[in-house]
């Protein structure tokens, strides 16, 4: 495997690793009625661990990856001065943080209780911040830059709570015809649709917010940056399509139309999923192109 294709894919799987951490961890910790909130955990407890395990292993495969790109390829990696240089560098001293972000979410894993699950939202969403602080997030100095992280920050954890929520829906789903799970997970549904709204519109806002500061111009060149920058905001837009066709047209014939209804839910949420994986495909081809 070529080192780029092995970056890439890297890259990818620490997105999706890190959204489904956090996603499913906001559930166990802030969105789950508190009775509800041991047996949830239990539900996403192999989904949780996958996903902190897979934060770690990815973390490390970056940074292998970032090391022989900033060298001269595979045949540099065993290179111990390279390394020293690597890790000196602005990307090596937040990336430092970033393995230790993801080493809590995996010593967390020893924890009991929400002790467990609070240690596995603060790995997930600190990793995600982290990656503000490497990219593009960082062409800015000063205070523009810190506005820059902060609203680059605003955006990963809003699509974590949006994106990363969407598997924890289809599990609930099932158990909304248990007794007496059923009504606590209805109202941790309820929960995740509300704020839903909101984190959906800081996912678009923060999105605007940082093309406009990475490309030069506006109307922005149609370079291949900006065209895969076009086709992410499709992708979203058609997300937003599903999500408001599922909560507004599908969960009103809940009563009615009974399975059909749930069933045809869990399909378009599924369906939610894979552009959601899409678009993180899309984010990580962003970090090896330029925006001019």
């Amino acid at each position: 495997m070529s080192l780029s294709l092995f970056y890439l894919l890297s890259r990818w799987l620490h997105f999706a690793a890190l959204m489904t951490l956090t996603g499913g961890a906001i559930y166990t910790t802030l969105l789950a009625p508190a009775r509800f909130r041991p047996h949830l955990a239990r539900r996403l407890h192999r989904l949780l661990v996958a996903a902190s395990l897979l934060a770690l292993a990815t973390a490390i495969m970056l940074l292998v990856a970032q090391t022989g790109l900033m060298a001269d390829g595979w045949r540099d990696i065993g290179d111990s001065a390279i390394w020293q240089a690597v890790l000196q560098t602005r990307f090596g001293q937040a990336w430092q943080w970033q393995l230790l972000a993801a080493l809590l979410g995996v010593v967390a894993l020893s924890a009991r209780g929400q002790l467990r699950q609070w240690l596995l939202l603060l790995s997930g969403a600190g990793q995600l911040v982290g990656l503000a602080f490497v990219g593009h997030a960082t062409m800015l100095d000063g205070a523009a830059g810190w506005l820059q992280r902060l609203n680059h920050s605003v955006h990963l954890l809003s699509a974590a709570f949006w994106a990363g929520g969407l598997l924890p829906v289809v599990i609930l789903m099932r158990d909304m015809a248990r007794f007496p799970a059923g009504y606590d997970a209805i109202r941790t549904l309820m929960r995740f649709s509300r704020y839903g709204h909101l984190a959906v519109a800081l996912v678009i806002i923060s999105g605007t917010i940082d093309a406009f500061i990475l490309l030069p111009g506006w109307p922005p060149a149609f370079g291949r940056y900006s065209q895969l920058l076009l086709l992410k905001a499709l992708l979203v837009a058609v997300m937003c399509g599903v999500a408001l066709f599922n909560r507004y047209w599908l969960v009103p014939r809940f009563q009615p139309d009974g399975d059909r209804a749930r069933h045809l839910f869990i399909l378009t949420t599924l369906a939610e999923l894979l552009l959601a994986a899409l678009v993180i495909a899309l984010v990580s081809v962003f970090a090896t192109l330029e925006p001019a």
